[in-house]
């Protein structure tokens, strides 16, 4: 939905959520044309060597999870670990600056089906040094 919604500036409730998908997107960031390739892995559950090429192909990321489901946030410490493991490795030849990264929870509108507090959110970009947001 955060893909889709960044994409077409409007919220689409009627898609696919477990469908993989590369979206295509240019905009205006800091008056220059930046082009985007987004891959949108729908967070479904995959064997190691996957997530490792996915986030080879990847120059930056988007952590998210839901504040309503307790697994989601507990996978994003394990997806930073490795995000930040694969790109300092020695064998990666685009140099050692890490990629931006950024922590997300969503779905911040569902209140009373919360339960990842904003409080874990936060401590938990402290901990990993990174960025944190919660939108819906």
């Amino acid at each position: 939905a955060l893909t889709v919604r960044f994409i077409t500036r409007r919220f689409i409730g009627d898609y696919d959520p477990t469908l993989e998908m590369i979206y295509r997107h240019m905009a205006v960031i800091d008056g220059e044309m930046v082009h985007f390739e987004i891959l949108d892995t729908a967070g479904q559950e995959e064997d190691s060597l996957q997530i490792e090429e996915k986030i080879k192909w990847g120059d930056g990321f988007a952590v998210v999870y839901s504040v309503t489901d307790r697994c989601s946030f507990d996978e994003v410490m394990r997806l930073c670990f490795l995000i930040n493991h694969i790109h300092s490795s020695p064998k990666r030849s685009s140099g050692s600056e890490q990629p931006p990264v950024v922590i997300v929870g969503n779905k911040k509108d569902l209140q009373f089906d919360r339960m990842v507090s904003t409080e874990d959110g936060e401590n938990l970009s402290k901990a990993l040094k990174l960025p944190f947001y919660e939108i819906s």
